[in-house]
């Protein structure tokens, strides 16, 4: 793409990093919603742990086909439905009355617009947009973005649901998604508009994933993302709920959610600017690493608002740090006429992990009335991610001769 067609880096830069600080900045405040949710309805916590593993595995799944779609017509019709269907699902969050209706609009719905408004969509646009020397650096920009987002609505979601009620705190946050939708028009790449000359592609949908999935270093890029998934939103969703059951005040847990977005801004944007010097395999097997130590230092020491901070400040530092470099190689593997797609597939793999997470955290909570063996299970997980991101392979693949298709799908 000649650089006269690009979006200028600032437009694409403030619009995709508005957008993720929306989209994710909602979903990271869900976990206060366990607790006033499953008391007013008389559901378990594994009621709620299941819409939202439900939720998780459904951002991966239709992430995608979001991600095939925005390759294909562009990132703007993509995040517009995505915002739409983010308002849907969080109304349908506070008005369903049964586990089916809760699962379907919690899950289905939220995860579907989740898909169509996050990391994979905007990493598309920047992929694109934004020159091959700067992306490592602008993907941990708007990976920065996403955790501000944390920093900023965690907070704002517990006021909300102190000050006017769970129930109207969703409605206020229903009409907040719909904002996506004008920001997303600062999006609209040239090539996708409207009798623009299309680039022929060399390779169809087919092709780029028999060569994906056919290539270890995307195997084992998979595998580690999974682990990613796990911990996070293990942590995410039932953190809260363990501090409350330890005797902490509610107040801990959302200074803590909140620190993790703060810290979370530093450790996306200099892992995405240190992968510009730096392999990109081995800054990912250090935070995974460093995420079991971290761990492991939380549970050893005594349960107190300040080692909860402190553990909440290190796992910021190492939250969504993984999602730059993890991009970045696929971009720099593959390029990026198929980037949100591969991207998709990636992150499918991780939301698989954030299911697991989620549930297994509510699941063996309600059988053992602990979260200790999911907590060693994160630790495990995360020496095993290191491990399988160290050989990873990040130079450009060789492709022999391939004749163009003539197609842009």
């Amino acid at each position: 793409m000649a650089a006269s067609q690009r979006l200028s880096a600032t437009q694409v830069l403030l619009c995709g990093a508005l957008i993720v600080t929306l989209s994710m900045g909602i979903r990271h405040g869900f976990g206060l919603w366990l607790q006033p949710i499953t008391q007013a309805q008389g559901w378990t916590r594994e009621t709620f742990a299941f819409a939202m593993a439900v939720q998780n595995l459904a951002w991966g799944g239709f992430g995608i086909f979001a991600g095939m779609a925005a390759d294909r017509f562009g990132a703007l019709r993509v995040l517009v439905g995505g915002a739409a269907l983010y308002a849907l699902g969080l109304l349908g969050m506070a008005l369903a009355e049964s586990v089916l209706v809760f699962a379907l609009t919690t899950g289905v719905l939220i995860g579907a617009a989740q898909a169509g408004t996050t990391y994979a969509i905007i990493y598309g646009v920047i992929g694109r947009q934004i020159p091959a020397e700067r992306r490592s650096w602008a993907m941990g920009l708007a990976a920065a973005a996403g955790s501000f987002g944390q920093f900023l609505m965690v907070p704002l979601e517990g006021w909300l649901i102190g000050t006017f009620g769970w129930q109207q705190a969703l409605l206020i946050l229903a009409a907040a998604a719909l904002l996506i939708a004008p920001l997303a028009w600062g999006l609209r790449e040239p090539d996708f508009r409207p009798g623009a000359a299309r680039a022929v592609r060399e390779q169809t949908i087919g092709q780029a994933l028999r060569e994906a999935f056919g290539y270890r270093s995307f195997q084992l890029l998979m595998a580690g993302y999974f682990v990613c998934g796990f911990q996070v939103v293990f942590i995410g969703v039932h953190m809260p709920s363990y501090l409350k059951d330890q005797g902490l005040a509610p107040q801990v847990a959302s200074t803590a959610l909140a620190l993790i977005g703060l810290f979370n801004v530093l450790g996306t944007y200099a892992a995405g600017a240190l992968g510009q010097r730096l392999a990109k395999r081995k800054i990912l097997a250090a935070i995974y690493l460093l995420r079991s130590i971290a761990i492991t230092l939380f549970l050893a020491a005594p349960l107190t608002p300040v080692s909860v901070y402190v553990f909440a400040a290190a796992m910021g530092l190492l939250w969504l740090s993984t999602v730059p470099p993890t991009n970045a190689i696929v971009a720099q593997i593959f390029g990026v006429a198929h980037l949100s797609m591969l991207g998709g597939f990636v992150f499918f793999s991780h939301q698989i992990g954030s299911f697991m997470g989620v549930w297994l955290g509510g699941w063996l909570y309600d059988h053992t009335g602990s979260y200790d063996i999911v907590w060693w299970i994160s630790i495990a997980l995360g020496v095993f991610a290191a491990v399988v991101n160290w050989p990873i392979q990040e130079a450009p693949i060789r492709r022999g001769p391939t004749p163009l298709t003539g197609q842009t799908a």
